[in-house]
């Protein structure tokens, strides 16, 4: 049975709509007008071998903080839709991904209950680049937690994140989706040993 999610989020401040597949090739297709958060979800898909497509819109002429959490909450979404009842996965999962001077880890479990604390140790300063346009563009990063904030709500997983060690904000971010994606990856991952059983002693997950 595969499992796919399709999620659409509309409000007066975005409109998003993202298509996942779980069990996929690492491949990311996505209209993405943040430069280097659409890097972020790229390794993400590439580091998790998740297949994820669609199209954000958001009110940039307020703030990246709207389309950026947003899209967390639908990526989430995906996942539990994805899912289900989460009968024989791994339920958790935990990495540590070393990038250059920086060292990251990620603990993750889809327990039913959306909670996260992330110490990225980010200096919150605006990461700024050249867009293929020539213009200049930037990611404020005051959003990375709210990614992710955003995420774990609606995924309904803890997610710990951590900067163990590092000095560049964009190794600090990029290597934190990498650990979180392998995290996750594993978490989701069917255990052949569990006979599709839900993993809890509850007999559910809530």
């Amino acid at each position: 049975m595969a499992r796919t999610a399709t999620i659409e989020r509309n409000t007066a401040e975005t409109r998003i709509k993202l298509t996942l597949n779980v069990d996929g090739a690492g491949n990311c297709y996505i209209k993405n007008p943040i430069g280097f958060f659409d890097h972020m979800l790229r390794s993400f898909c590439k580091h998790g071998m998740f297949d994820l497509s669609g199209e954000l819109h958001g009110d940039l002429e307020v703030d990246q903080h709207h389309l950026i959490e947003d899209t967390g909450i639908v990526l989430g979404a995906c996942f539990a839709q994805a899912l289900g009842d989460c009968a024989g996965i791994y339920r958790s999962g935990f990495f540590i991904y070393p990038m250059d001077e920086s060292l990251l880890q990620a603990s993750v479990d889809f327990g039913g209950r959306g909670f996260l604390v992330c110490n990225a140790r980010l200096s919150n300063v605006p990461l700024v680049s050249l867009g293929r346009d020539g213009t200049e563009s930037s990611f404020q990063t005051d959003c990375f937690d709210d990614f992710w904030q955003g995420f774990v709500g609606s995924a309904k997983c803890n997610l710990h994140l951590e900067t163990i060690r590092g000095r560049s904000d964009h190794h600090k971010m990029e290597g934190l989706f990498k650990a979180a994606a392998r995290a996750i990856r594993s978490a989701v991952e069917v255990d052949p040993r569990r006979h599709g059983e839900i993993p809890s002693t509850k007999g559910v997950i809530v």
